[in-house]
């Protein structure tokens, strides 16, 4: 299949590609192989979404790795957690929130990166006090105290929209509350679903403010309770990618398509449940139709589960690389 078939014209330039560290998590890599292993998979970026993937985060260590990157034609960006103090994923393990995002945002520039990918926390944050909302007053204010930081160094904050935390309307919000000259998205396909909306419309409402992604394919059924989702490798999902990369081109052709799969498990969305709609402030979001048509022609799945160490390391490469193939079998992708 021709970049033709998804992009409609042979001159369209390609978009990145690259993967997400977090793919190949069992293999407990640092920065060098992972590099190592982008070269192998051919290529462009390698998403470096966790400080412990490097021995040092001196500016000295973090300028040789990108050299290391360079001389190897691997463009590098660069991620870390939750910068939302009241967070229940927050942790001080880098000191303050405010100190997290500086130590990443110094980090990002030693590297080359021209983002740091943050989370706010989980879908946990809708159940406490005060709910999402203050959560996200509370991840603006930490942004707002680094702007001028960001504006120094000349990188921007890419917010995602992370395992249940935010529906793409309450990213949308918080990026425009901080300020979309220094704030904008890392873009989670997968994580979509997890707030009751289709990929497409996912991207449709964040791709003018998505700086970098993290994707992966899903296979969503009605369920008991709701509808069940399960993580795919991409093209073994439910979603339109040709359509998907079509519109990607046109709203956000400067953020690289990096790809993140973490496949096998079941989630299901229990939104018939009684107390489902507590953590949503504002009611069910208007996504939630087109996301059940969606799911009412997905057929259920069973989970995956490796039976050692070594089988989930072999597992978590191969849902990758047949991952990494099926983009550039689309036209993804400079490296070839």
């Amino acid at each position: 299949m021709s970049a033709a078939s998804v992009f409609g014209e042979e001159s369209t330039k390609p978009l990145l590609l690259g993967y997400d560290n977090f793919a190949v998590r069992a293999m407990g890599w640092k920065a060098k192989e992972l590099i190592d292993y982008a070269v192998t998979l051919s290529v462009d970026t390698v998403f470096i979404t966790d400080l412990d993937a490097f021995q040092s985060l001196d500016e000295k260590h973090l300028v040789e790795i990108r050299k290391y990157a360079d001389d190897k034609g691997i463009k590098i960006f660069l991620g870390t957690w939750s910068i939302c103090p009241t967070s229940v994923s927050f942790k001080d393990k880098w000191g303050t929130a405010e100190e997290h995002l500086q130590l990443g945002l110094r980090s990002a520039k030693a590297l080359g990166s021209p983002v740091i990918r943050v989370v706010l926390g989980n879908g946990g944050d809708r159940s406490t006090d005060g709910g999402i909302e203050a959560r996200i007053e509370d991840t603006v204010k930490v942004l707002r105290s680094c702007k001028v930081m960001c504006e120094d160094l000349g990188v921007k904050v890419a917010m995602e929209n992370h395992a249940g935390d935010m529906h793409s309307l309450e990213l949308k919000s918080l990026v425009e509350a901080a300020g979309p000259d220094y704030v904008g998205v890392n873009l989670d396909a997968g994580n979509a679903v997890w707030t009751l909306e289709t990929p497409l419309e996912n991207l449709e409402n964040l791709g003018k403010y998505t700086l970098t992604t993290s994707l992966r394919d899903t296979q969503v059924w009605k369920s008991e309770n709701g509808i069940t989702a399960q993580w795919t490798a991409m093209g073994e999902g439910m979603v339109d990618w040709e359509t998907y990369f079509k519109r990607f081109a046109e709203l956000c052709p400067n953020a690289p398509v990096q790809i993140e799969t973490i496949s096998g498990f079941n989630r299901e969305l229990a939104f018939q449940k009684d107390g489902f709609w507590k953590s949503w402030p504002k009611g069910k979001p208007a996504s939630l139709a087109g996301f059940e048509k969606w799911a009412a022609s997905g057929k259920a799945r069973k989970p995956h589960k490796s039976s050692s160490k070594e089988d989930e390391k072999n597992y978590q490469k191969g849902e990758i690389e047949r991952s990494i193939a099926y983009c550039k079998s689309i036209g993804l992708g400079v490296s070839k």
